[in-house]
């Protein structure tokens, strides 16, 4: 069983599973940091200095002067802003990986147009031969 286990883990899928899982954890680090502290700035800059990661509505009625305010008193509160941020978390992921498909979906087109084009240059093509054969026929 040990063995089953060692021949799993060694398939090239299985690793770049985890290498992708790891590169994902860490590229979600860099979009939330992009997100919050590149992008919303200027959105809030844009919008009169709205900062969306604070932007609740008090369902308690108790009006905390913060949504981390409500949150320590356990306040019920309908944190909106975080959902706005988390949609725009989204789209800037989405984009990006749009973005480097299209990348790789290209560098596999080029590779397998120059392979296509190496198997066509390598031998005569179907008309050729077919020409080569009539020749012989006439002959």
């Amino acid at each position: 069983m040990l063995n089953e286990f060692k021949a799993f883990i060694a398939k090239g899928n299985v690793v770049d599973l985890a290498v992708g899982i790891i590169i994902g954890a860490s590229f979600t680090a860099i979009v939330n940091s992009l997100v919050g502290d590149l992008i919303n700035p200027l959105i809030g800059l844009a919008t009169g200095g709205v900062d969306f990661s604070n932007l609740f509505i008090d369902l308690s009625g108790t009006n905390p002067a913060s949504l981390a305010a409500a949150r320590e008193a356990g306040a019920p509160v309908f944190a909106y802003g975080a959902f706005i941020t988390a949609v725009i978390n989204f789209l800037i992921i989405a984009w990006v990986v749009f973005l480097l498909v299209k990348a790789v979906n290209k560098l596999k087109e080029a590779t397998l147009r120059k392979e296509a084009a190496e198997v066509a240059a390598a031998g005569p093509s179907e008309v050729e031969l077919l020409q080569e054969i009539l020749l012989a026929l006439k002959k």
